[in-house]
């Protein structure tokens, strides 16, 4: 799981009502473009790491080795954001670097589970860093709802939008309180990671991990989307 992508809150399918034939269409077909990227996240993040490792461990393979290809299967859809995107990004660069240290420091003590321990230093540094945003003058999710806006109501309806952060304090107020829960999610995850790394059989991690990080998601994003709603914030 890099959650590099994935993590984007998301305000509501469908382009605004009003909008001219063209710009709805526009607007459902960068819908439909992020819907199939959120799919693919999916798979290469948590169903093909997932799938390989209970598939390794039933053909016999040793914990390690599952764990260590489960992580290197991950590689290649690192890689193709960083050419998807055109640039080398922060959080890409520490994922890889986390996929190949772990691996390293694994195979040097002989345990899985410092490698069960790798994503929650992932976790953890996205939600120092969604928190850090709090310091800055647009918060993560100020700057994380921009595609999503602009799918909805456009270029001009953007501006509009970004325009109530100058103009009202109460706006600023829930941006701020939807971004501090979206670092301290973050921050539990990787707590709780720890805390099953040492705790559950090795074998169970790496279910019981993804059902934990799909729990808490959930959870944030029905968070999302009612405090959204709930103060009028929802395009």
């Amino acid at each position: 799981m890099t959650a590099t992508d994935a993590h984007s809150p998301a305000t509501g399918p469908g382009p605004a009502p009003g909008t001219d034939p063209d710009a709805a269409a526009a607007a459902l077909h960068r819908t439909a473009r992020l819907r199939r990227r959120l799919a693919a996240q999916l798979l290469f993040e948590l169903v093909v790491p997932l799938g390989s490792y209970y598939g390794l461990r039933a053909l016999g393979a040793g914990q390690w080795l599952s764990m260590v290809a489960g992580g290197l299967l991950t590689l290649p859809w690192i890689g193709y954001g960083i050419v998807r995107q055109r640039r080398v990004e922060a959080m890409a660069v520490f994922a890889l670097c986390l996929v190949v240290v772990g691996a390293l420091l694994s195979s040097i003590t002989g345990s899985p589970r410092v490698l069960m321990v790798r994503d929650s230093w992932l976790t953890a540094a996205i939600g120092c860093w969604v928190l850090g945003t709090l310091l800055t003058r647009r918060p993560f999710i100020m700057t994380a709802s921009r595609g999503i806006v602009i799918a909805k109501v456009g270029e001009a309806g953007l501006v509009a939008w970004e325009a109530r952060w100058d103009a009202e304090p109460t706006f600023r107020h829930h941006l701020r309180l939807v971004t501090a829960v979206w670092g301290a999610v973050f921050l539990l995850d990787a707590v709780l990671r720890v805390a099953l790394a040492y705790t559950i059989p090795v074998d169970s991690f790496p279910l019981v991990s993804t059902v934990l990080w799909l729990a808490l998601l959930g959870g944030l994003l029905t968070f999302h989307n009612w405090y959204l709603t709930r103060n009028g914030l929802k395009l």
